[in-house]
C-alpha cells in the first residue's frame, strides 16, 4: 500500500517542482522587465520674456549741404528746402514746425520701408503676464515599431537644442517619425493648459518630471546640447534568448512604446482634449509639429523604452499611463 502511494505521489511531486521552477523563472524575469524602463529625452528652451526690439530714428542731413538760417528758414543747396515753397513756408516758427513734422513722417516711412524690404519685423512686447500654452501629446504604439526608436535616437544624437529653429525642427521631426507609423497606433492622450509667462515654466517642469519619473533611468538624452548616453542596466537579453516556455510571462500580453511631446508656446495654442481615433491623433501631431520657432519657448520629447532590448508591457502602460485612450 505504501509502495503504491509513493509511486503515485512521486510523479506529482516532480510535476509540482517543475511548475514551481517555471513560475520562479517567469516571475524573476517579469520583475526584470518591469524594472527595465529605460527612457530617452530631448529638450531645451527658455522661459525668459523676449526683449522688445526698438528702432532709433536716424536723422539725415539734406543733400547739398543746406542748413537753417535764422532769418530765412532752410536754405542753400538742393534737397528738402527745395520743396519749402510748395508748402507756402516763408520762414518763421510755423514753417520750421511744419518741416519738422514732415521730416519725422518721412523718416518713419523710410524706416518702415527698409524693415519690410529686409524681411525684418519688430518683436512683440511680452511681459510676465503674457499668455503661454503648455501642451502635452502622448502616443502609445506597438513595439513592432522598433524603427521609430532608431529615428528618435538619431534625432537625439544630431539635434541642436540650443536655438529656437533647432527646437522647432526637433518637434517637427519627432511628429513626422510618429506620423510615418500609423499602423502601430494603439493609445493616445494629451491636452493643453494655459498659464502666464511667469508660471508656465513651473507647469512645464511638472509635466516633464511626471514623465521622467516613469523611467528607471535615462539611457539617452540631449538637453541644451548636452548629449549623454548610458547602457540600460536592467535591459532584457536579446529576443533569441527568450524563446523558452517562460517567454509569455516575461513579455506579458503585449509590448509597447510610449512617446511624449511637450511644448510651451507663446500665445493661444490648443490640441483636442479628446483624441478618440487615429485621424484625431494625426491631426494633433500635425498641429504640434507645425508650431513656428518664434512661438516656441521650450520643448521636450520623451520616449520609453529607449534601450533596444527593453520592454514595456500592458501592465506597465495601465499602471503608468492610465489616462491614455485606445484609438
Amino acid at each position: 500500500m505504501r509502495k503504491k502511494l509513493q509511486q503515485t505521489i512521486k510523479p506529482l511531486l516532480k510535476t509540482f517542482l517543475a511548475l514551481s521552477l517555471v513560475l520562479a523563472l517567469a516571475l524573476g524575469h517579469a520583475d526584470g522587465a518591469l524594472a527595465a524602463r529605460s527612457g530617452g529625452r530631448i529638450g531645451g528652451g527658455s522661459f525668459r520674456a523676449p526683449s522688445s526690439r526698438t528702432y532709433t530714428p536716424r536723422t539725415y542731413a539734406p543733400p547739398g549741404g543746406g542748413g537753417y538760417y535764422p532769418g530765412g528758414g532752410f536754405g542753400g543747396g538742393f534737397g528738402f528746402p527745395f520743396i519749402v515753397p510748395f508748402w507756402g513756408i516763408g520762414g518763421g516758427f510755423g514753417g520750421i514746425f511744419t518741416i519738422l513734422i514732415f521730416l519725422a513722417i518721412a523718416n518713419f516711412l523710410l524706416q518702415t520701408f527698409r524693415r519690410v524690404s529686409s524681411g525684418e519685423t519688430p518683436e512683440a512686447d511680452y511681459s510676465s503676464n503674457s499668455p503661454v500654452s503648455v501642451t502635452r501629446l502622448q502616443v502609445g504604439l506597438l513595439a513592432q515599431a522598433r524603427e521609430l526608436q532608431n529615428e528618435l535616437n538619431h534625432i537625439a544624437e544630431t539635434a541642436d537644442t540650443n536655438t529656437p529653429e533647432g527646437r522647432a525642427e526637433i518637434l517637427q521631426e519627432a511628429s513626422l517619425a510618429l506620423l510615418r507609423h500609423p499602423e502601430y497606433f494603439v493609445y493616445a492622450g494629451g491636452g493643453t493648459q494655459q498659464a502666464s509667462l511667469n508660471s508656465a515654466e513651473g507647469q512645464f517642469n511638472r509635466l516633464s518630471l511626471a514623465e521622467r519619473s516613469k523611467f528607471s533611468e535615462e539611457t539617452l538624452s540631449n538637453v541644451n546640447n548636452q548629449l549623454k548616453a548610458a547602457l540600460a542596466k536592467d535591459a532584457l537579453p536579446p529576443a533569441g534568448e527568450l524563446d523558452n516556455p517562460t517567454r509569455l510571462f516575461t513579455e506579458g500580453p503585449g509590448e509597447y512604446i510610449i512617446v511624449t511631446l511637450l511644448a510651451a508656446t507663446l500665445g493661444k495654442f490648443e490640441i483636442p482634449t479628446a483624441i478618440n481615433s487615429a485621424d484625431d491623433l494625426r491631426q494633433a501631431l500635425r498641429q504640434i509639429g507645425s508650431i513656428p520657432s518664434e512661438k516656441l519657448l521650450a520643448i521636450e520629447v520623451l520616449w520609453t523604452p529607449q534601450a533596444e532590448n527593453d520592454t514595456l508591457t500592458s501592465d506597465d502602460v495601465l499602471a503608468n499611463y492610465p489616462d491614455l485612450r485606445l484609438v
